[in-house]
């Protein structure tokens, strides 16, 4: 076996940031780019839309209505619910960290991404649309089977996101790559709303007598859907596949595939993972022979002393806010006991201040600078959190009782007309903005914290240090649930992750306010 130097293990860290999901491939990739003059091209268009496509799963599936719907109605148990999806989230974050590094490797090695790709939407859209089957009480599709659907349709989204954005650079080139980034964002943010406001003017509203002659409200669900049968939550799960399918064309179509470099698939898997591995063979050798050597192995990383204090402070916190991400919609159907109609009001008004907080994460990097506005954002997330956690419907802030017979509605719509529910969805807001803002910044800070040659080493290590640990917070959440029997017990570690994280921040210098 050759002999490996602390020069290997640095080389390896810098390809290795080079291909974590999170990143972009290398520039001298195979995919051919662009010419650099002009507009986007239709190639790159193509790419940007296929997210618009990608991601209504996560918002109609994964937070705001599937999810909701099948711990209150399939588990029929909100508590029990919540710790079954976050035994699968666990189980689902494990898998994905351990192997999307090793994908985005060899992808590169085998070159071209379309066939790839190819196989997981096909993979992806008929197992989406099965979860239609998921009827109340666990007809249908039984409950351990919806489970596991859940599990394999998040590893493969994961994947589907490390072949896409692998995809970017031959489709729009170095120059449109921020341009078509940016659309890509807009179209997922832009097509998730859209298709919330469709289901809810199609599907929620009909047949409720407080919007009877509503404009663009017709008196009964669309397509004859029967409520009773849960069939206007579930008919989100066969639009999600449609839309995954329906944008996936386009991009097969017109965005240009990097040529095929000669290497079997199977074979770059192989080399990539052995590549991994002789990172972490690296490590933890040099973890054995004493501090010294660990130093030296991990060079390229402790040069930067507060770049490190941060991405250790981030695998806190980021795990905090992922956890508060994935199991809001879970927690809000069952504390608040919305349905259907006020869960997709909840995701379009949701979704529309998380788009106000990516301008209010610029706003703040220029206000105080990046690492202050994490701290800010930490801070103001977590202080969401504590509010929302004393709100019930029966209940303000922990404190104050609520009876909602002895108060008259605030208004005579169909829904939240009662102070706790528009004090919770205020509260929502916050934590839209402050967890958008808190990754824009988050990205920001690195950038301050190190020196241009080495960001791409640090960019391997920011995703890492975003995704390895990410599973510990849906653990927290489901151990605490179990333990406390309680949804909002559960939530208490995302708390402590946030908390724990803001500590670690105190410590970070440098990131300060930018001076011209």
């Amino acid at each position: 076996m050759t002999q490996r130097t602390p020069g290997d293990a640095e080389h390896d860290l810098i390809v290795l940031g080079e291909v974590l999901p999170d990143g972009i491939e290398p520039a001298g990739g195979a995919a051919a780019a662009p010419p650099a003059a002009g507009r986007l091209s239709l190639g790159g268009w193509s790419w940007s839309i296929f997210q618009g496509g990608r991601d209504p799963y996560v918002i109609l599936i994964t937070i705001y209505i599937f999810a909701p719907y099948f711990t209150t109605a399939v588990v029929g148990d909100p508590v029990k619910g919540q710790a079954m999806i976050a035994a699968v989230s666990t189980l689902n974050s494990l898998l994905i960290a351990l192997t999307a590094p090793i994908l985005g490797a060899a992808i590169d090695r085998y070159g071209a991404r379309k066939p790839l790709m190819l196989a997981i939407v096909a993979a992806m859209a008929p197992l989406i649309f099965a979860l239609w089957f998921a009827k109340p009480g666990g007809e249908g599709l039984p409950i351990m089977a919806g489970l596991w659907l859940f599990g394999i349709i998040g590893v493969l989204f994961a994947y589907c996101e490390v072949i896409h954005n692998s995809m970017l650079i031959g489709a729009a080139g170095h120059r449109h790559a921020p341009q078509a980034s940016g659309l890509a964002l807009s179209a997922g943010n832009f097509f998730s709303v859209l298709t919330l406001t469709f289901c809810l003017l199609a599907f929620a509203l009909p047949g409720n007598p407080a919007v009877a002659g509503w404009p663009l409200v017709p008196d009964q669900p669309l397509f004859g859907l029967d409520p009773s049968q849960a069939e206007t939550s579930r008919i989100v799960a066969p639009i999600a596949a449609v839309l995954l399918v329906l944008f996936a064309v386009p991009l097969f179509l017109f965005t240009p595939d990097a040529p095929k470099t000669g290497m079997g698939f199977l074979p770059a898997l192989k080399q990539a993972a052995t590549q991994l591995g002789g990172v972490v063979w690296s490590i933890l050798s040099a973890a054995v022979k004493g501090p010294k050597r660990l130093r030296e192995t991990l060079g390229v990383l402790v040069t930067e002393k507060d770049a490190v204090i941060y991405l250790s402070a981030r695998m806190l916190f980021n795990d905090g806010m992922t956890a508060l991400l994935i199991f809001s919609g879970i927690y809000t159907a069952g504390v608040m006991e919305w349905q259907i109609m006020e869960m997709l009001a909840y995701g379009i008004l949701l979704s529309v201040f998380a788009v106000a907080g990516g301008f209010a994460g610029a706003f703040f990097d220029g206000l105080m600078g990046p690492r202050n506005a994490v701290r800010f954002e930490i801070t103001a997330a977590l202080v969401c959190l504590i509010a929302w956690l004393g709100m019930g419907r029966d209940r303000i802030l922990y404190f104050w009782p609520y009876d909602a017979a002895a108060h008259a509605p605030l208004w005579d719509g169909p829904m939240f007309r009662t102070l706790p529910e528009v004090l919770y969805l205020l509260i929502g807001f916050g934590v839209a903005i402050f967890v958008t803002a808190h990754y824009a910044s988050s990205r920001t800070l690195l950038t301050r914290l190190v020196p241009a040659e080495k960001l791409p080493a640090f960019f391997g290590m920011y995703a890492l240090s975003g995704s390895i640990t990410v599973w510990i917070g849906s653990l927290l959440v489901g151990v605490f649930t179990a333990l406390t029997q309680s949804q909002a017990g559960g939530f208490i570690p995302i708390g402590a992750l946030l908390l724990m994280g803001l500590v670690g921040m105190f410590f970070v210098k440098g990131g300060g306010k930018q001076v011209a």
